[in-house]
């Protein structure tokens, strides 16, 4: 388990991101600063990713980044109104409130990572491992050479009908090629 991030680094960051980002919403300056004078605050605040999945979070997004401007979570519940999070956060000031940042490199930055706790809210079945990725890999490779293989039987069929031997002879060679190479590939069923 990762030690708790302390209120001084959470505070820093948090100055450092405001003198660097420009946001897309004003009030999320406002709610950003709120925190950095409200120590008490600062303690139950966690940076993280996949904010939405958390119970009580905010997502705020600076002007570099394509995501969305601003959204507030509590209890499944989704409001972009940064008003109504801000009270939230003022009347709930002993409650954990999650928080994402959307910028620019954002998954680069060391500052960002020093942050940044796990998420204990992402559901385990969210995250995609390496054995996902491998048979998603196969599964399309699979699905293209089934559709060059199909491609070249129609052509051999043409050239059939027209009684071309040599492009019949070609194409023939080429989906032994093709044959040949998916035979040396790696199946779903070995995964």
């Amino acid at each position: 388990m990762q030690a708790p991030v302390s209120v001084k680094d959470k505070k820093k960051f948090l100055q450092w991101f405001l003198n660097n980002y420009q946001l897309k919403k004003r009030e999320s300056v406002w709610i950003l600063n709120y925190l950095i004078n409200h120590h008490e605050i600062l303690e139950n605040v966690h940076f993280v990713h996949d904010a939405k999945f958390c119970l009580r979070s905010v997502i705020i997004t600076s002007q570099c980044s394509k995501e969305v401007p601003f959204r507030f979570y509590k209890n499944h519940l989704v409001t972009t109104d940064a008003e109504k999070a801000f009270h939230d956060i003022r009347l709930n000031q002993h409650e954990s409130l999650y928080i994402q940042l959307n910028f620019n490199k954002s998954n680069q930055n060391h500052m960002y990572a020093a942050v940044l706790e796990e998420n204990p809210f992402v559901p385990d079945e969210y995250l995609i491992t390496q054995q996902d990725k491998d048979n998603a890999s196969l599964l399309l490779e699979h699905s293209l050479f089934e559709f060059r293989k199909k491609a070249l039987l129609e052509r051999i069929d043409r050239s059939l009908d027209k009684q071309d031997k040599d492009e019949f002879n070609k194409l023939v060679r080429e989906l032994r090629i093709l044959e040949a190479n998916m035979l040396s590939q790696p199946s779903l069923q070995e995964q």
